[in-house]
């Protein structure tokens, strides 16, 4: 039996498409194909049908499937080389990581604190995040990226760090306090401070006010967090930011003097923060060990925002 089989079906199985199989595999889509075809005649079942412009698994293969994958790893742990174990001391290595400003100016120091302190030797790249394409991890030039899901590739891997929230800013002394109830109605009358990498006008607050049929005036767009905060401290705007952003990722206006920060009177989605990697590192020691680290550092210092 050719076992190249067993790992063809599992990827199979698992994309429910020839294209993206094929991509994985490194194989051309017509040997993709030939594959498939093998797999039929050995199974005696289509496995995946055409339904429209897609595939759907027939009923053998979703009968199968988790058999499949659980035989696939299984043969690939015997037939892998045993490793040996990490030298975290000696791990002499560069780590590209992809995050935006906010993220960085909260967790970057703690981050570069634990992994000096557990691998010395090692190396930290931060590159910019100027959009969400999974390219460069496609194409290992960042090795870990950390932000909220995109438009992802379908085999990039994912592991959630912590869910965040937005919260709203205005200057200290703004009408918007007139009271400590602040209604709706109020808060889409102010005019507002945007941050947004795209330059665009709209986002969730703008969905979940019109859903209680009012609208709001955002006056400025700013590409980051950092400057929203600072306009509307020295403004009549307001505006509202995730709460990861602020230090210590506290209610509290500690370390942004002037600034009062109040719970958005309309209800937007959570925000989750993951990390993102290539499969290609799912196995190496060193990888996972900065996955296992970047989470512990989340967890201890976005604690009150998960």
């Amino acid at each position: 039996m050719d076992f190249n089989l067993l790992r063809a079906l599992d990827v199979l199985l698992e994309e429910v498409s020839v294209t993206r199989a094929a991509y994985r595999l490194g194989l051309s889509i017509s040997a993709m194909s030939r594959t498939l075809t093998r797999l039929r005649s050995a199974t005696g079942d289509p496995l995946l049908v055409r339904a429209g412009r897609h595939l759907v698994p027939t009923p053998y293969a979703l009968k199968i499937r988790e058999n499949v994958h659980a035989l696939t790893r299984d043969v690939r742990t015997i037939l892998c080389p045993q490793q040996q174990e990490m030298n975290l001391k000696k791990l002499d290595r560069t780590f590209v990581l992809r995050a935006n400003e906010g993220f960085l100016s909260v967790a970057a120091a703690p981050l570069v604190t634990a992994i000096m302190k557990g691998a010395p030797q090692v190396r930290l790249r931060f590159a910019p995040k100027p959009d969400k394409d999974a390219l460069p991890l496609r194409e290992g030039r960042i090795d870990l990226e950390i932000g909220v899901l995109g438009v992802s590739a379908p085999e990039i891997r994912t592991r959630l760090l912590f869910r965040d929230a937005f919260v709203g800013a205005a200057r200290i002394g703004h009408s918007l306090f007139i009271d400590d109830d602040i209604s709706v109605a109020r808060y889409a009358a102010c005019s507002h401070v945007a941050a947004s990498r795209r330059g665009t006008f709209r986002g969730p607050v703008d969905d979940a006010l019109e859903q209680l049929g009012y609208q709001r005036t955002v006056s400025v767009v700013v590409p980051g967090f950092p400057e929203a905060l600072e306009i509307v401290r020295q403004s009549d705007l307001v505006t509202h930011v995730p709460r990861s952003c602020l230090a210590a990722c506290s209610d509290s206006s500690a370390g942004i003097p002037g600034l009062r920060l109040f719970q958005l009177p309309v209800q937007t989605p959570e925000i989750a923060i993951s990390a993102m990697w290539h499969p290609r590192f799912d196995a190496d020691p060193a990888h996972q060990w900065l996955r296992d680290t970047v989470q512990a550092v989340c967890r201890q210092v976005f604690a009150s925002c998960r």
